[in-house]
């Protein structure tokens, strides 16, 4: 078979170019682009169905912000009430390691007068 031009290797002079079988990698940000492309995408769905259901873009809009809003309070809630869990759980492992304290002084003691029987 004859080609019409000169047949050229590849930097490498190792094969043909057309005879590679491992593909180019981009960047290492192809991954990340494509999930903020698809996010962005999503969320411009969202907006067009919320725009048609409420016949207009501003009530969709306006729904999504009601969401949006209910969202962060609930995280400001929860937020707020780990701070409370924690001093609960510090309290209870507090009275938790007094109490054991309280029992190893108590076999040490016991232990001891019966060191001092023999």
């Amino acid at each position: 078979m004859r080609f019409p031009e000169p047949v050229r290797m590849s930097d490498d002079h190792a094969s043909p170019v057309w005879a590679r079988t491992k593909r180019r990698s981009g960047g290492g940000g192809g991954g990340f682009v494509g999930l903020l492309v698809t996010l962005l995408a999503l969320f411009g769905v969202l907006t067009a169905v919320l725009g048609i259901k409420e016949k207009s873009l501003a009530e969709g809009g306006a729904m999504m912000d009601g969401w949006i809003t209910a969202g962060i309070a609930s995280a400001r809630g929860l937020v707020g009430q780990a701070p409370e869990a924690a001093d609960t759980a510090a309290e209870k492992a507090g009275a938790a390691a007094e109490k054991t304290g309280d029992a190893v002084q108590a076999g040490a003691a016991t232990t001891a007068d019966a060191l001092k029987a023999q």
